[in-house]
């Protein structure tokens, strides 16, 4: 059998449509296909890639960590090279309330971490997350979810959560002594990148200090440079108790992290002793590669254009049947007025050798995430291709 019948026979599917483009080699802004076919990757594996594919400096951190070692032990137990220079290059990008770090696989796992975290610390049962919130979908993080679609068929899920609306201002009353942490992301990914507004965490920073609440920030989606900062929060002056990270500070390499002061992350430490464990977490071929991550975006000094490409993306994605273009830095979503047109412009796309994607909780809106490292030009070519894409599109609805 071919590759694709391997793969519909043997691998666990997750939808009845899945796009079934066989990948060979990737390399940059570019995923060439089995009979080399070319795709401008728009979506970086779902805000992964941020420093291209294949990043010839990742590439030799994986390949010299892989040949010192590899797995030694589970977590936590002995000092590893590229965790402690990881941890340490980690902390010297944020402040000092964020400087002590606990690695993990995935930003599903850190998210699970986070939890516990937060209701060790604070000795309180309940967590408030927000409408349209995507954190994971391990059981924990599926409970703090905002869709009730995607949670119904999995309950009972976790106890003690409740979801408030983005950026409405009456439901933080709804947080109180009782609540162990808020769950937020700065940027809302999955609902269709929706921006805080009106001072909105500000103002939920303020009720959580009232309350005594943890304030926890998912960045799995939005760090590492994504939305033109290292770190989304670092737009709106606001600090979280705990971050949460993954997806894009791997380089391509799986790895995530919760993130907190010294004094609150301590609370793992007894009552009981290893009150969170992993055994691949910290990866050291993942450290490393994240290390050589961070240092492409420092030194090709990738956030100093990302504005710049934002806007170059408004400029180009002009058409009567674009509604909008929200977002920031490069994390945006092109709106549509309905779910099938924008399946369609996706379909269309893909054959003109685009790879874009929708949102799960915004289904008629496109996805535009691509690597950092994309080039004017090869914006220039995509914006034309979902230009034409539309025009399909509007063809085939006639």
């Amino acid at each position: 059998m071919n590759n694709r019948r391997l793969f519909l026979e043997y691998l666990a599917q997750t939808s009845p449509f899945p796009l079934q483009i066989e990948i060979e080699k990737a390399q940059g802004c570019i995923l060439y296909g089995a009979k080399g076919e070319e795709y401008i990757d728009l979506i970086s594996g779902i805000s992964v890639s941020n420093v291209g594919h294949c990043h010839p400096k990742v590439v030799k951190a994986v390949q010299d960590q892989a040949a010192k070692y590899m797995h030694l032990m589970v977590y936590g137990e002995i000092v590893q090279g590229p965790q402690v220079k990881l941890a340490e290059k980690i902390a010297q990008l944020l402040p000092p309330s964020l400087r002590n770090i606990y690695f993990v696989n995935s930003g599903s796992e850190a998210i699970e971490g986070a939890l516990k975290l937060s209701k060790r610390y604070s000795s309180r049962s309940e967590i408030i997350s927000f409408e349209n919130a995507y954190h994971g979908s391990t059981t924990g993080a599926l409970s703090i979810i905002g869709s009730e679609k995607f949670k119904n068929g999995f309950r009972p899920l976790a106890p003690m959560t409740r979801q408030i609306r983005f950026n409405n201002i009456s439901d933080l009353q709804l947080i109180t002594t009782a609540t162990a942490a808020v769950f937020i992301e700065p940027i809302q990914g999955e609902a269709g990148v929706i921006l805080p507004e009106n001072n909105y965490l500000q103002l939920l920073r303020k009720k959580c200090n009232e309350c005594g609440t943890l304030l926890v920030f998912d960045e799995v989606q939005s760090g590492f440079g994504r939305s033109g900062k290292m770190f989304a929060f670092e737009h709106y002056g606001v600090l979280p108790d705990i971050l949460v990270c993954a997806k894009g500070m791997g380089g391509g390499m799986p790895i995530g992290a919760f993130i907190s002061s010294k004094e609150i992350m301590s609370c793992l430490m007894e009552s009981p002793i290893l009150g969170h464990i992993t055994t691949f977490g910290g990866h050291p071929v993942s450290c490393a590669a994240s290390i050589a991550c961070i240092e492409v975006i420092e030194e090709e000094r990738l956030l100093e254009d990302i504005a710049d490409k934002e806007q170059l993306f408004r400029k180009l994605l002009q058409h009567p049947k674009i509604i909008a273009v929200r977002g920031k830095g490069l994390l945006l979503a092109v709106e549509f007025a309905t779910r099938e047109f924008n399946f369609s412009v996706n379909h269309q796309c893909l054959q003109l050798g685009v790879f874009v994607d929708w949102f799960l909780f915004n289904d008629q809106s496109l996805r535009i995430a691509p690597p950092l490292t994309i080039s004017a030009s090869e914006i220039q070519s995509a914006c034309e291709k979902i230009l034409q894409a539309i025009k399909n599109a509007e063809v085939l609805a006639l």
